[in-house]
């Protein structure tokens, strides 16, 4: 049974999330961080991750993005170069999870399933060629998304029946990304973790610059 409380308390936590997105969606000084974020709850990068680069890198970038964030849409950029250049060598890869934040994007989801059903009509070369689209046309409009994808190189029909058939399977995985960022204590996007096996993760929390993102990766592999 709801109490009178009910609608209160719930305005009280959304007003919370919302402002804790838009904070944390700012670019930040990581000396001045005092969250109580839990990066060691990231879940691990497994074959059915969105992965750009070597698959068996010793670094793994691991990104929770939000397609409609102006600040995602950036770190989205330096990542590329990152991976163009420290990526060559197959040291350093790229996974990209959904973290929409609905709560400020109200396209946030559309997008991210949008996405979503890129990768499973035309694998992740699709995925992320539709990402990039996705973030190039930012704020990308819901009624495009069959231009989106015959532009990279998707079938439309195929994509359009992904889309308006959207398999549970598929919602699950975007929310299971975003649960995953919640539970590290994510509260905004772009929230990325530098993964080197046997050492702690290195939190990244909002748009870094490619020489900070690069330095952190040499430090990752000792150089």
């Amino acid at each position: 049974m709801k109490t009178s409380l009910t609608v209160p308390i719930a305005i009280i936590v959304g007003g919370v999330i919302v402002a804790g997105a838009v904070y944390f969606s700012m670019p930040k000084d990581p000396s001045t961080d005092t969250g109580s974020d839990n990066p060691a709850l990231v879940r691990p990068v497994g074959a059915d991750d969105h992965i750009l680069g070597n698959p068996t890198a010793k670094v793994m970038i691991v990104e929770y993005s939000d397609f409609d964030c102006e600040y995602c849409k950036d770190f989205h950029e330096t990542l590329h170069q990152v991976i163009a250049n420290a990526g060559v060598n197959g040291q350093v890869a790229w996974v990209l999870r959904e973290f929409p934040l609905s709560e400020i994007h109200p396209n946030a989801l559309s997008h991210a399933r949008a996405a979503e059903c890129a990768a499973q009509v035309a694998g992740n070369d699709g995925f992320w060629k539709f990402a990039d689209t996705l973030f190039k046309n930012q704020p990308a409009d819901p009624v495009r998304y069959g231009e989106y994808a015959r532009t990279v190189g998707i079938s439309g029909d195929a994509f359009a029946t992904c889309y308006a058939n959207a398999s549970l399977a598929l919602n699950t995985r975007i929310m299971d990304d975003r649960q995953n960022a919640l539970d590290m204590g994510a509260l905004g996007t772009p929230y990325s973790l530098i993964l080197v096996t046997g050492k702690p993760p290195v939190l990244m929390k909002g748009s870094y610059s490619y020489d900070a993102v690069k330095q952190l990766i040499d430090q990752a592999l000792g150089n």
